[in-house]
């Protein structure tokens, strides 16, 4: 199995690896910082750069049975198992996505309902959520988020036994997606003084990280299902 670098260090750009497996169109290795598609973030991109000084294009990172996958350009020539290399992601993709991804976790303190699914995107994400007969305040849900990252508040992840997650089930926060626990542990992230919950995605150290965020459209989906919007404002 891959050894997961970006689980526990959210800013490391690039690393030493070896390639030890081969699939259709990608490669697997030894060890990445490519954080690989799941729960709700995509995958990241960048380049992988042989000893040759020659370089493959990483265009997507996934999860397969035997490691982490990380799928290159159409017509890649595929290296040697063997084969020694540096992985270097897109940095500036990852981090609106870490960007992005911590913002879920105040949207999700924000709106006090069931999250049924949702989707991290570099400038645009969404959360949907049993919101049941109430009414979404979009002006107040807005008004919290840009408070809390003016707060900028700690962020910090740390992990607990599966056994404990059991016991503690409001910790998955969506209904949609279980947090793996095949390892026998469970990775949970925390903003000081507001929100913790299991999640194995990337995020950046403070609110105050995130920036400038602007509450969308809130969609009807369905009866009692509601989708907000979350805009990543760039710096110009």
């Amino acid at each position: 199995m891959t050894e997961e670098l970006f689980r526990e260090d959210a800013f490391a750009q690039q690393c030493d690896a070896s390639v030890v497996g081969l699939a259709a169109d990608g490669v697997r290795l030894d060890r990445t910082v490519f954080y690989c598609t799941g729960g709700g973030q995509p995958g990241d991109c960048g380049r992988l750069i042989l000893e040759d000084g020659s370089a493959l294009e990483v265009v997507d990172t996934l999860k397969a049975a035997e490691g982490i996958v990380h799928r290159l350009a159409e017509g890649s020539a595929l290296p040697q198992v063997g084969a020694r290399l540096r992985a270097e992601i897109d940095w500036q993709r990852r981090h609106r996505l870490m960007r992005m991804h911590s913002a879920m976790h105040l949207l999700c303190r924000a709106v006090d309902c069931p999250v049924t699914g949702g989707q991290v995107g570099e400038t645009r994400s969404r959360l949907d959520f049993d919101a049941g007969e109430s009414r979404l305040d979009k002006e107040a849900i807005a008004a919290r988020l840009v408070q809390w990252i003016a707060d900028d508040r700690p962020i910090r992840h740390f992990w607990i036994d599966a056994g404990e997650l059991e016991a503690r089930p409001e910790l998955v926060r969506t209904m949609s997606v279980r947090p793996p626990t095949g390892s026998g542990r469970v990775r949970l992230v925390e903003i000081e003084g507001l929100d913790l919950q299991a999640c194995g995605g990337t995020h950046v150290r403070s609110t105050g990280e995130i920036g400038k965020v602007e509450v969308g459209k809130i969609e009807n989906k369905g009866r009692q299902n509601r989708r907000v919007n979350l805009n990543l404002i760039l710096d110009a």
